[in-house]
This record gives C-alpha cells, structure tokens and sequence, in this order.
C-alpha cells in the first residue's frame, strides 16, 4: 500500500496539473471500489473547478470551488495516471474513474484490486469524515512532537513498531517507513511503546521526520504497482537502509565481528528489518 511519502507525491502531481482548473469531463466507469461510489459522482465532478489539495495521512483531498472536496484513497493497488489529452493515449486497464481538464490534460485512478476509495465531504467538514476523524497527528507538522509522543506512548504495552503503524498514533506511517525509522534512532522494534517515552522519543521524533523528508525528495518508494502519476518511478528504494535487506551488511556497522547483518522478523503479520547491534 502506498504510505505517506508515495501519497504526498501523487497529490503534489495532481495538484500541479489540475490546482485552478475546471473539470470539462468526468466519468465513472463503475459504480463501486472498496466502497460505493458516491450517487451522481460523475455529474457532480463535470464542470467543476478545482481550487486546492490537501493530504490527510495516506488519503487525497482535492477540494472544490462549490465548498465539497473529493476524498481519494489509493488502496493496495491504487495509482493515478496524468496524460495529455487526445493523441495516441488510450485508456489504462483498470480505469475506474477519468477528469478531463480544460487545459488538455486527463487523470485516471486506476485500481486493479479495487481496494481504493473515491467519497465526496464537504470541505469545511473534512476532519469530520469517517475514515479522518481518528487519525493522530500529521508526522510533518510540528503538532507531531517529542511530547505528543511521550503522551500517545505512555502505558502503551505494544511494540514501538507496532504503536507507530496505530493510525491514531500518527498519521500515514506504514512498514517501510517505520523499520527505516526506527534504524536511524537506534530503537529496536521490538521494545515496548511504553519504553521510548523520554529520551529515545526525543531521537524517533527527528528520525521520522528526516526518513519521510528524505522519501518525498526522492518521489517515493516504488514497490510492486507504485509510480508517479507522471509514470517515473520513486526512487528511495534505493536508500533504504534495512528494508527489504535481510542478511545482508549493516549499512553502519559493515565488516564488525559484533554485526551479523540485517534481520527480519514478523510483527503483526508484517515484516520488520533492523540491526540487532545498533537498534535497542
């Protein structure tokens, strides 16, 4: 599932293309995703002007001039397509929902699973919808800091990784981010929520917001269906210090009798990388 440095340069890409321009055209090509589609979505889209994005967690808002905005989730799978109009493009497989702007470009959500989500809101109650009324703090804001964390952690029984994927928590982070995290403050995922409370809360805070800093930058992660709406790939695969390098050397610790390299081990039905020598 795309996490928050994927959704965050989606939305930048939609917002380039489509922030101050009126929709011409819409079309829903089916009626439901993960959930139905909102009745009339289609008519309701059709002529209207977009006036600005806004990223809530892993969700899209892209909000209308007539005071509604469209709540976008990606899903699993979900990815969303920008091209010019007319020419040789043609429609992506597993298009379920085409924009058509006035200045010659198309987006298209495309979604092969069918995880994602389109819902409309009102703009002035967005916080209100259902799927963002429990969210916890934006990670990037300075609401998310030393001390929010240190009270959402304390007494908390669960693994530090396990606390950080807790949407309620913070908002946006997932299994990527998390393990690369947790690497970069020296925190073993396996250590109780309720013990990072003070210093080590004082190292994660940074350490999160450096990790996804460092992920936008790079346009994301791209793994399995991943890519950009412009249809380059993120490149922070490339960075990733522990995910995804089981056995392999520790990026800090190379060649020390003390390292056996990177670990994996399940959390929660995921998997977790870490350093058993550096993270504690």
């Amino acid at each position: 599932m795309p996490e928050l440095p994927e959704v965050e340069t989606v939305m930048r890409g939609l917002q380039g293309k489509l922030e101050g321009h009126r929709l011409l055209r819409a079309v829903a090509r089916r009626p439901d995703l993960r959930w139905p589609l909102p009745p009339g979505l289609a008519e309701k889209l059709t002529g209207a002007r977009v006036t600005g994005f806004r990223r809530r967690g892993k969700y899209i808002l892209m909000r209308l001039e007539d005071g509604w905005s469209v709540l976008l989730h990606l899903g699993m799978s979900g990815r969303m397509v920008i091209q010019p109009t007319g020419g040789s493009n043609s429609i992506t497989a597993h298009e379920h929902l085409e924009l058509e702007t006035d200045d010659g470009w198309r987006v298209g959500f495309v979604d092969p699973r069918r995880f994602g989500s389109v819902d409309l809101v009102e703009t002035a109650h967005e916080d209100e919808h259902r799927l963002l009324a429990g969210l916890g703090p934006e990670p990037l804001d300075e609401a998310f800091s030393v001390a929010a964390l240190n009270q959402a952690l304390t007494g908390k029984k669960t693994p530090i990784k396990a606390a950080l994927l807790d949407q309620k928590i913070v908002a946006g982070l997932g299994n990527i981010y998390v393990s690369e995290a947790l690497f970069r403050a020296g925190i073993s995922p396996r250590r109780l929520a309720s013990t990072v409370v003070g210093a080590r809360a004082a190292k994660l805070v940074p350490a999160i917001k450096e990790t996804l800093r460092d992920a936008i930058a790079a346009g994301g992660s791209s793994l399995r269906d991943y890519v950009q709406p412009d249809g380059e790939l993120g490149y922070f695969q490339h960075a990733w210090r522990v995910y995804g390098h089981e056995g392999k050397p520790c990026p800090a610790c190379p060649g020390k009798p003390a390292c056996d390299g990177v670990r994996r081990l399940v959390q929660s039905g995921r998997s977790t990388f870490y350093c058993p020598r550096l993270q504690r």
